[in-house]
């Protein structure tokens, strides 16, 4: 059976509300798109949740490894171009997202060490999620935890 997953409900003009489990967040659209700016906007969200699962994948990484990381941080943008105006780009999508990265990674690590948790980073789940093809199934019936 599956999971409840993510429940969204659109709640005041762009102003959303999302649950799973016994966690609830918000996502809204910034002033100048017609919303009220009271959360973050969902292209946000999802930056911050790829950069979440980035350092969360490398973290326990790190800690099977016995390597001592101090700090790490990622700042993530990203930009969206018309595919024919990416270099390099041959394939069909109409559009092409580049998602720009920038890693620290801060403590008593050698260059090696530092760059496989960079490695691993690229391996976490949301960002294969990201980068490889998805489905959208629609279903008839809700999903619900009862």
């Amino acid at each position: 059976m599956l999971d409840e997953g993510v429940i969204v409900t659109l709640t005041d003009g762009f102003h959303t509300t999302a649950q799973s489990r016994q966690h609830t967040w918000h996502a809204d659209l910034t002033d100048d798109k017609g919303g009220t700016d009271q959360a973050p906007t969902p292209e946000e969200l999802v930056m911050g949740t790829l950069g979440s699962c980035m350092l969360q994948t490398a973290k326990l990484y790190a800690e099977r490894k016995g390597w001592q990381i101090d700090r790490m941080s990622v700042q993530l943008s990203y930009e969206r171009f018309s595919s024919g105006d990416y270099e390099g780009y041959d394939g069909d999508a109409s559009f092409v997202h580049e998602i720009r990265e920038y890693i620290t990674v801060e403590g008593p690590l050698d260059p090696r060490q530092k760059e496989r948790v960079i490695e691993i980073m690229g391996k976490c789940p949301i960002r294969r999620l990201i980068q490889n093809p998805a489905f959208f199934k629609k279903v008839e019936t809700p999903i619900t935890g009862d």
